[in-house]
């Protein structure tokens, strides 16, 4: 396996790469991978401590949206190390039935996924691409991608795929961070987000690969929250809402397919 570690001449994002929109990198596929494969280690480490532990409240909240009933199927995208499939399962398992199943595109996120599973229970892991889930159609009745979406290399081509497993009634769940409505909320949090956090991170996490400075450009150069109900609506998506929390921090959008 290969350790992006140690390969510090080739980062997966330089400053000149950040100093324009990452989202339009033609092989912005490529380099989030690298970028995942080098930080999986510190990843949940990083989460907590620079969410000043909020994270695992947003992934409850994204549960509760998705109003899971006893016998449906969750396929969570972009599951990294399966915090999300985690609390997933947890709610299918108070419920007495129902599956769950983890799909990320990076094989290094899966092995940690795969050793946080809980006793007694199983959550399927499955290496795969957003953009070409490795699933039937209509087999599901939850898709949930938690952080993901702003790395996918074209969201609009993921949400189609999120709409096509799902089964009518099904609801797509994103959770995705945004940026605080109220400007002096926004200074804050962008001198926290583009100064602090970075070295804080990098310093944790050893990283090489440049994906603390990724971050906070690839928030910052998203598409809001009006882009994305809109890109939910044109999926095919009704009855779109998006729920802000942590004044405006984070965002829990919610589609249910006809």
């Amino acid at each position: 396996m290969t350790n992006v570690h140690q390969q510090p001449d080739n980062p997966a994002w330089t400053d000149a790469d950040l100093s324009v929109n990452p989202h339009v990198a033609s092989d912005k596929a490529s380099r989030v991978q690298r970028m995942f494969s080098a930080i999986a280690p510190s990843y949940d480490l990083n989460n907590r401590v620079h969410s000043m532990w909020r994270d695992q409240a947003w992934r409850r909240a994204a549960v509760k949206m998705a109003q899971l009933k006893a016998g449906e199927d969750v396929v969570d995208v972009a599951c990294g190390t399966g915090d999300l499939s985690l609390a997933f399962d947890a709610a299918a398992h108070g419920l007495g039935s129902g599956s769950v199943t983890g799909i990320d595109f990076t094989h290094e996120m899966l092995a940690i996924a795969e050793q946080k599973q809980p006793a007694g229970r199983r959550i399927s892991y499955l290496q795969g691409d957003a953009m070409n889930l490795p699933l039937p159609d209509a087999c599901c009745d939850v898709v949930s991608i938690a952080f993901g979406i702003r790395n996918v290399a074209d969201p609009a081509k993921a949400m189609a795929e999120f709409v096509r497993v799902l089964r009518p009634g099904g609801r797509v769940i994103v959770l995705e961070f945004s940026l605080p409505k109220n400007p002096l909320l926004l200074a804050g949090y962008n001198f926290y987000f583009k100064k602090v956090m970075p070295r804080t991170a990098t310093l944790i996490s050893g990283d090489r690969s440049g994906a603390y400075k990724y971050l906070p450009a690839s928030v910052n150069t998203f598409i809001d929250r009006k882009g994305m109900t809109d890109l939910m609506h044109k999926a095919g998506l009704t009855e779109v809402v998006a729920r802000p929390m942590t004044f405006g921090i984070a965002v829990c959008y919610r589609g249910v397919k006809r």
